[in-house]
């Protein structure tokens, strides 16, 4: 049993219909990270439509189709709260497993009903289906921002070749992205099969097998920017040695171990590695609006409230295309 906390002046609360399954999810329920609290909701790529607002809340109306990402709370007062960073914020709580501003746990999207503050929601567009937009708000905003800000993602902007290591929840999202403003997409992946699901379903231009050595030169400073999805650890070297000079690799994927960096790639071509974590509420509500204009949303595989435990087992054995959303509505949900 849980309890979910009343909704206050400035919160909306939402019907939850769809909840997308994220790596994160599993590293909480089994407490990977020693950081748990238990009963714990987890779920943070909610969609849903609003049922109740408090008295000052202007950005919303009951009935309103909207979604929720992983932040619930921010001290607002800070540099990056006040220049809608706020995932940067050192005061940061998410949307479960935090600490509300009442003292309250928060509760995710494994659940009928959530309650959220509104500066923390964002609109789904109408043209979106609510189930497939489900992950953008985690999945979606962490690969959009990094791509942003490599200016990748403007409508006037010159083509680039992309490299994107990884070819699963994240990655097939940024491929999506990468396309959609005419990038040259290459999938660098250790596993050979995927090279044809890369091309033809998701329309990417070239496909490196990172295991093959031979490959991997012969692509050697060919790619302008390359996006790391990988969450098991590797080195970056290998990965490094395929950008042009002043390339830049930006890491999203947050392995358990330190990842290999060696110099003589970065001061021999010049190259930046970063990194960086889903986004504000500005950059979030963007990005719900560009899947909205391009019609971008997740390849998901739906599941039932009762079969979650089975699908985080399959989660933890990468056993999904590419990404789980829970029908958490169900028969109710069809939007």
């Amino acid at each position: 049993m849980f309890m979910i906390r009343e909704n206050g002046v400035n919160d909306v609360t939402i019907k939850v219909l769809y909840c997308g399954m994220c790596h994160t999810d599993l590293h909480h329920v089994r407490n990977d990270w020693g950081i748990t609290m238990y009963p714990c909701v987890p779920g943070h790529e909610i969609t849903g439509l609003i049922t109740k607002v408090g008295k000052d809340v202007t950005k919303f109306k009951v009935g309103d189709k909207v979604g929720v990402g992983c932040l619930a709370a921010s001290c607002l007062e800070c540099e990056f709260c006040k220049t809608s960073q706020e995932n940067y914020c050192d005061q940061i709580q998410f949307t479960y497993n935090g600490i509300f501003w009442d003292g309250s746990i928060t509760c995710g999207g494994y659940s009928k009903m959530m309650v959220a503050d509104q500066r923390y929601v964002v609109r789904v567009p109408e043209n979106l289906p609510m189930d497939a937009a489900a992950p953008m708000l985690c999945a979606g905003i962490t690969v959009y921002c990094p791509m942003k800000d490599s200016k990748l993602l403007e409508p006037s902007g010159t083509p680039k070749k992309v490299g994107i290591i990884g070819l699963g929840g994240l990655g097939h999202v940024a491929v999506k992205f990468a396309k959609a403003f005419g990038h040259y997409v290459t999938i660098i992946s250790t596993s050979p099969s995927k090279e044809k699901e890369a091309k033809q379903r998701l329309g990417a231009d070239d496909f490196i097998e990172s295991t093959d050595p031979s490959q991997m030169k012969a692509k050697k400073r060919t790619l302008d920017f390359v996006l790391d999805t990988v969450s098991a650890y590797h080195s970056l070297g290998p990965y490094l040695e395929l950008l042009k000079v002043e390339g830049t690799l930006h890491i999203v994927g947050a392995p358990d171990k330190p990842m290999d960096l060696p110099s003589f790639p970065l001061i021999f071509g010049k190259r930046t590695v970063k990194g960086s974590m889903t986004g504000g509420m500005i950059e979030t509500q963007e990005m719900m609006d560009m899947c909205g204009k391009y019609n971008i949303s997740c390849d998901i595989e739906m599941v039932t409230p009762d079969q979650i435990n089975d699908a985080l087992q399959r989660l933890a054995n990468n056993d999904v295309r590419y990404r789980f959303v829970i029908d958490i509505a169900g028969k109710s949900s069809r939007l």
